[in-house]
């Protein structure tokens, strides 16, 4: 199992900014992908971004170029820098962990959530 422990939600003014943190413990051996979800009321849970263990970065494209995600592999920790916040950016943002392992013949993944951290963006 991995815990999730998110912090730095909060209230923000229109273009301003946040940064968000998740750190993981328990079984964080074999995290491959580290990242953020968001989910706004009314509207299903969606992907905001993700980092993987080789680099690669996944956005969605509302978020490229304002916010920035990045990891601490030391630290177990993902981060989500955000700039020019929007109203619509409003929602609860979820950290996510996906862990792989096995042999290449079987591969298994488990996914986790945080209980989510709430950014409100005032216009």
């Amino acid at each position: 199992q991995v815990q999730l422990v998110e912090s730095g939600g909060g209230l923000v003014q229109a273009g301003g900014s946040l940064r968000l943190s998740c750190v993981a413990s328990g079984s964080t051996r074999s995290i491959s992908a580290m990242g953020w979800y968001r989910q706004a009321p009314g509207k299903q849970r969606e992907l905001v971004a993700v980092i993987s263990d080789d680099g690669s970065l996944n956005f969605a494209d509302s978020v490229r170029g304002r916010f920035r995600i990045s990891r601490d592999n030391a630290k177990r920790t993902v981060y989500l820098q955000m700039n020019s916040l929007q109203p619509d950016n409003t929602a609860v943002y979820f950290c996510y962990v996906r862990r792989t392992f096995g042999p290449v013949e079987r591969v298994y993944k488990e996914e986790y959530w945080g209980q989510g951290t709430q950014v409100t963006v005032s216009s």
